[in-house]
């Protein structure tokens, strides 16, 4: 089996006027959420081989917190997260397919529509993912991703 973690970012700032979307840095709930998903994550066994997060703002600011609980895990970034369709985000997932268990750290409306459309076959089954929430998907490890290969294992947010 494999897994692949999804880890929404936490609550971030509103944007400044001015300021792009991308630069909006996490609020200090948004930094609690944060270290609460990573020692979730840390306490039931999911710790991941490799992170790969969106270089957005929150996304990257999200993923060192988490990462201050679960310790050093290999860490990328991919530009492709942020704004990503659910296709786009199982194309990133599935270049990492050579890992046991990947954590992706990104944004919505793309992370609650991938968790829907893995684990039941579409994405509009979606029911929310709130700021710092964590879905845990299990596959086969041989398998590809498709819509319907996932079991949703655990769903938590702060």
């Amino acid at each position: 089996m494999r897994e692949l973690i999804l880890l929404r970012h936490a609550h971030a700032e509103p944007a400044a006027p001015g300021q792009d979307d991308f630069d909006r840095p996490l609020s200090l709930q948004g930094q609690a959420e944060a270290e609460a998903a990573g020692r979730w994550l840390r306490d039931h066994g999911y710790l991941p081989d490799r992170v790969v997060t969106s270089p957005a703002r929150r996304a990257r600011e999200t993923t060192e917190q988490a990462m201050a609980a679960l310790g050093y895990v290999e860490l990328r970034q991919e530009k492709r997260i942020y704004d990503a369709t659910p296709g786009m985000l199982m194309q990133v997932a599935d270049e990492h397919r050579d890992i046991a268990r990947v954590l992706l750290v990104g944004h919505n409306p793309g992370f609650e529509q991938l968790a829907a459309l893995l684990s039941s076959g579409q994405s509009g089954d979606f029911r929310g993912m709130p700021a710092g929430g964590v879905a845990v998907l299990s596959m086969p490890a041989d398998a590809d991703l498709e819509p319907g290969i996932a079991r949703l294992a655990a769903f938590w947010w702060p």
